[in-house]
């Protein structure tokens, strides 16, 4: 690409970035607006105000901010230039009011505002949302009390101070006649709990060790801080103070809840809530800002060319992606500083998978597990299979809402099928069992996809005849029963583990055995790096078909230890992850006649052929 063209567009792009933005005109401004004399109100203003214009300047004002927070911050909302650390009015940056657009969409249709909020550094997010915290306890709302909780308590002191910046240079002028001076006082001697006088509003200030903090006060709003450097303990949990929160915070118009944070590896509760976020299943809408959209983050090209020709392939992906030559200037300058490009990622992300993935010591590739999961889909039903008690007939499917058996694809005839089995506990608080049905079909043709999948607790005698009817069902297909907990007696609660998988055998001939005496799949440090590194090879390269969203969850939270093994992030399972793992390596090792790990511990004599 020849540099005048390369400048060419470079000054197409920045063009782009900078259109015009003036809040107390109204002009840029988030929303449906319109024109009032010089001014762009919001519709709302007019609605309420139809002779607006005719009003004295003070009572314009009034109307206005009550329905126009981008005009309320850029004339009442004192904070502390970040450059410069001196009082100005603050005035929202692109990232901001990026998501003041989503949030105010909300609050505009008259629904509850909730986001979640991954976030680069030094853009204004907790600004953002602790000033339009205060907006609703200052101006919308009396008797509106939020809570501000962080991981420490330096934390939620910080927002406190923030706003107590904004009370000291808040316009006297704005307020009603009567009104007090609002300022913070302690609330019934705490200095956790202050009010605003004037405004019969309480701010609560806790951290993530003292969900109790939030009982006994009705909330409105809650802005958590930090969340993915929240501690979990015996004692206390990210998700215990989520409950409390949404205990306490009705699902009405003007609460408001915010999660916002850096990121910090996955497996813990705000990338979970993340994942949640992304795919729909929360009731929060997920933002991420990226590096890139914050405008300090910019710097003079000294030489086009020059930089042109020092790019490396990721800042090329930069170019092609869209970003400016000033982005990149900047981006490749701070990269110096940094003791790798994955610690660059780390705190200055490009993507939301870069984001997490970056802080993490994770076995998937994030951006790998994104991809698989456009395949996720809901089973096509969810029930279970039942049949004559301990044995494999007439076994048929029971369609039932609350059943453990979820399928996406019914059984075709002349299809081939492997059935995978990991082995849990039995009461709620082990590991799930899992059964788990992959179509092998030719694999010159077609990828390996999950079709079905059952997971629960059950007696280990009871879950072996149902993962021997799960097969019987598809086809009778090779049933490959993962078999340490059997073998080792650990978790069998009584039950002879062995005795258990001869007793299948002798009704199901398509039982896998790896030799003359044993049958079940054994995973030792052999089979069990080999079956995992096939599995990160097939997700990385993308050939297999997921069909489970909690499948890719566990394969999220699934990390190198520091004596250098797998295994999943405390908190988390890893069973279904094993029968992908099981499932995929026997298909795999049918097909190879140079089997990875050693003949006496893969062969199979079972009377069936494993495919």
């Amino acid at each position: 690409m020849e540099i005048a063209a390369i400048i060419e567009e470079n000054e197409r792009r920045k063009i782009a970035l900078t259109s015009p933005y003036d809040p107390v005109k109204g002009i840029g401004c988030c929303g449906r607006r319109v024109q009032c004399r010089d001014e762009w109100l919001p519709q709302a203003v007019v609605d309420e105000c139809p002779d607006y214009s005719a009003l004295p300047e003070v009572e314009r004002r009034r109307v206005r901010v009550r329905h126009d927070f981008e005009y309320w911050c850029a004339t009442c909302a004192t904070v502390r230039d970040k450059l410069t650390g001196q009082p100005v009015r603050l005035t929202l940056n692109a990232p901001q009011r990026r998501v003041l657009a989503i949030m105010e969409s909300q609050r505009t249709a008259g629904q509850p505002v909730r986001v979640i909020l991954l976030k680069a550094r030094q853009w204004g997010g907790s600004t953002l949302v602790q000033m339009y915290m205060a907006w609703m306890q200052l101006v919308r709302h009396t008797g509106w009390n939020s809570l501000i909780c962080g991981h420490l308590r330096q934390s939620a002191r910080s927002i406190k101070g923030m706003y107590r910046l904004l009370l000291r240079h808040y316009p006297r002028e704005l307020l009603d006649d009567d009104a007090p001076k609002i300022e913070f006082k302690n609330f019934e001697g705490s200095s956790d709990v202050q009010v605003i006088t004037g405004r019969d509003s309480l701010v609560i200030m806790g951290t993530a060790v003292s969900e109790d903090a939030v009982r006994g006060y009705n909330l409105a709003m809650a802005h958590l801080t930090e969340v993915a450097f929240w501690p979990e303990t015996a004692m206390h949990s990210p998700q215990d103070v989520m409950r409390s929160v949404n205990g306490t915070v009705t699902r009405t118009a003007d609460t408001v809840v915010a999660l916002e944070s850096t990121a910090n590896g996955v497996g813990q509760f705000f990338h979970t809530e993340w994942l949640r976020a992304n795919t729909g299943e929360s009731d929060k809408q997920p933002v991420f800002v990226p590096w890139y959209e914050i405008e300090l983050y910019r710097s003079p090209v000294r030489d086009v060319l020059h930089l042109w020709e020092s790019m490396d392939d990721y800042e090329r992906g930069l170019w092609r992606d869209g970003r400016t030559l000033e982005m990149i200037q900047w981006y490749h300058d701070k990269r110096k500083e940094a003791a790798s490009h994955a610690a660059m990622m780390a705190e200055f992300p490009t993507t939301d998978t870069e984001a997490f993935v970056c802080t993490d010591h994770g076995v998937f590739d994030l951006e790998h597990l994104d991809r698989m999961r456009q395949h996720c889909q809901p089973p096509q039903f969810t029930g279970d299979v039942e049949a004559d008690y301990k044995t494999v007939n007439h076994v048929h499917f029971v369609q039932a809402a609350s059943g453990l058996m979820k399928v996406w694809r019914l059984p075709e005839p002349g299809v081939k099928y492997v059935v995978a089995v990991d082995i849990g506990g039995r009461s709620d608080e082990s590991d799930y069992s899992v059964i788990a049905v992959l179509d092998v079909r030719d694999p010159a043709n077609s990828k390996p996809e999950v079709v079905a999948q059952w997971r629960g607790h059950l007696d280990h005698d009871l879950l072996a005849w149902k993962a021997a009817q799960v097969a019987t069902l598809y086809n009778r297909a090779p049933l490959v029963v993962e078999s340490n907990t059997l073998e080792t007696g650990r978790g069998t609660e009584g039950a002879d583990g062995k005795f258990l998988l001869h007793e299948i055998a002798r009704t199901y001939p398509a039982l896998y055995r790896r030799n003359a005496t044993h049958f079940g799949f054994h995973t030792n440090v052999s089979t069990k790096k080999a079956m995992l590194s096939n599995l990160i090879a097939a997700v990385r390269d993308g050939t297999y078909i997921e069909r489970d969203h909690e499948a890719l969850d566990e394969m999220a939270t699934y990390e190198h230890t520091s004596n250098g093994a797998y295994e999943a992030k405390k908190g988390h399972h890893d069973d279904i992850l094993i029968t992908r793992a099981i499932g995929l390596w026997m298909a795999r090792e049918s097909r190879s006649s140079h089997p990875a790990i050693s003949p006496t511990d893969m062969k199979s004599l079972a009377p069936d052929p494993l495919l």
